[in-house]
Formats: structure tokens, sequence, C-alpha cells
């Protein structure tokens, strides 16, 4: 193997890694993708992890010039065609074989910025963190499954969009003990955590429903390549939400809801059937 692809393989082998580390689930999901699929994926997830870690956890270093650093790096291995970073290298290989423009890129990159001292959102705000948090990641990998169709991706855009949306604000209701507790950020506009009740959990749990609906559809329009594997995600992910319904407020706020490995496999058996019938 010539020195460059070896490096290459070992920069996919590392975003791979970075993907089963950090997320069970969705290395369960790419394991669902057709084979062509996944590295692809795990490079992209690869650096959306390393960017996420340097405004979640690095709490002892300076965050912001850590980021900015990522954010010429990344620029730089797309523009090079190759980074020592090996998340990044993968990656760049992903965006210039799949056409991810920098429009995405950047939307994400500034949302990453906005958890560096943002810490409570109006509707505005809100929207415009979902926006490059979630959906555009969502349309970096829509960019992977429709292998270049602008045609496909075009349709399928708003779809990607409003389920990487529904994700993440399961994410928010997830995480919210410790994004209030921990890091001082309240995500959810016009809530008040003091006073967070049963009704206000009701009424962000009828905003996802709403964008799971929706993006349920697109996922049915997916190719066949990718469609199994997004939704194994969709099915965890509306398991997580049901799971989070029968839970009450208050104990949202003391704890993170999982869904344990039992359930998991589960979902997985119970999406396979649904897949192979033609449910979806």
């Amino acid at each position: 193997m010539q020195a460059k692809a070896l490096f290459d393989d070992i920069s996919i082998h590392c975003s791979r890694n970075v993907t089963k580390k950090y997320s069970t689930s969705f290395s369960l999901g790419i394991l669902c993708l057709h084979k062509s699929l996944r590295n692809p994926i795990y490079s992209i997830y690869g650096f959306v992890r390393f960017a996420d870690e340097i405004v979640d956890t690095f709490h002892d270093y300076d965050k912001e010039a850590l980021l900015e650093e990522f954010k010429k790096d990344t620029h730089n291995a797309i523009k090079n065609g190759i980074s020592l970073n090996p998340v990044l290298n993968s990656f760049q290989h992903v965006v210039r074989r799949f056409n991810i423009t920098p429009d995405l890129i950047n939307t994400f990159l500034d949302s990453m910025e906005m958890d560096l001292d943002r810490k409570k959102y109006d509707r505005q705000n809100y929207e415009e963190y979902i926006l490059g948090s979630a959906e555009v990641v969502g349309l970096m990998c829509l960019k992977v499954f429709v292998d270049g169709d602008e045609k496909t991706y075009q349709k399928l855009k708003p779809y990607a969009m409003k389920l990487g949306a529904a994700f993440q604000k399961i994410n928010f209701l997830r995480d919210m003990q410790a994004d209030y507790k921990e890091m001082g950020r309240t995500y959810f506009p016009g809530i008040e955590m003091e006073c967070f009740d049963d009704e206000c959990k009701l009424n962000i749990e009828r905003e996802i429903e709403s964008d799971f609906q929706y993006g349920l559809e697109g996922v049915k329009m997916l190719p066949k390549s990718s469609r199994f594997g997004v939704y194994v995600a969709y099915a965890y992910f509306f398991g997580l939400l049901k799971k989070i319904q029968n839970t009450p407020a208050n104990r949202i706020m003391k704890e993170r809801i999982r869904i344990g490995n039992d359930r998991k496999i589960g979902i997985l058996v119970s999406s396979y059937i649904k897949h192979n019938v033609g449910v979806i």
C-alpha cells in the first residue's frame, strides 16, 4: 500500500473509532448502511464530534482558541487535500468526493461557536443553533446518501433537515440536566428552567413529534443503500422520545434518560423486519 493511501486508511480507522467510542447508537445505525456508505459517514461524525468536544468538554483549556484553530485546520485540510489530523484528513476526502459545500461546514462551525458564550436562547437563536448543529449535519450525510444526485438531494433536503432537528431537540431534552446544571445553558426558548414542568415538556414533545412525522416521509424516499440505516437511527430516537414522554419533567431535570442495550437490539430487529416487509 502506498504511503498516502496507508495514512488515509489510518485516518478512516480513527474516525470509525471516534464514532464507536462516543456513540453506540450512531455506530449501530451506520452498520445498517450499505458498506460503501459507512466510512464517509464515520468521517462526518468524527469531524462533528471533535468540534463538539471542544466546546462541551475541554473546560481547562482555551476553547475559543482551540475552536479557531480547528476551523482553520478544517479549511486548510479541504483546500490542500490532506491534514495531519487524521479525523480532518478523512473528513476532507468526503467533502471533496461528495461536494459538501462550504456553507454547510461554516454553518455547523458557527453553531459550535455559539456554544462558547451563549447560555440562553430566544426563538431566533434556537432555530439558528439547530440549523447549524443538526440540520446541516443531516444535509452533509444526505450528500453521501444520494451520491451526487443533485435532483434527489434537493427533493429530500427539507426532510433531512426536519429529521436532524428532531434528533437535536431530543438530545436537548435528554441532556437538559447536564446542559443547565453543568454548562449553564438553556436551549429551549421561553422556558425558565426553575419552572420547567410537564406542560412545558409536552409542548416541546409536540414540536418534536411534528418534526419526526415530516422527517419519516423523507426516510421512506431515501435510496435503498441508506434507507435501513437511517430508519434505525430514526427508530432509536423515536424510542427515546417515547421514554422521555413517559418520564415526569422533574425527573428529566435530575437524570439523563437512556435506552438500554436490550431495547436497542429490539429496535434493530423491529426495524429490520419493517424494512424487509416494505413498511418503510
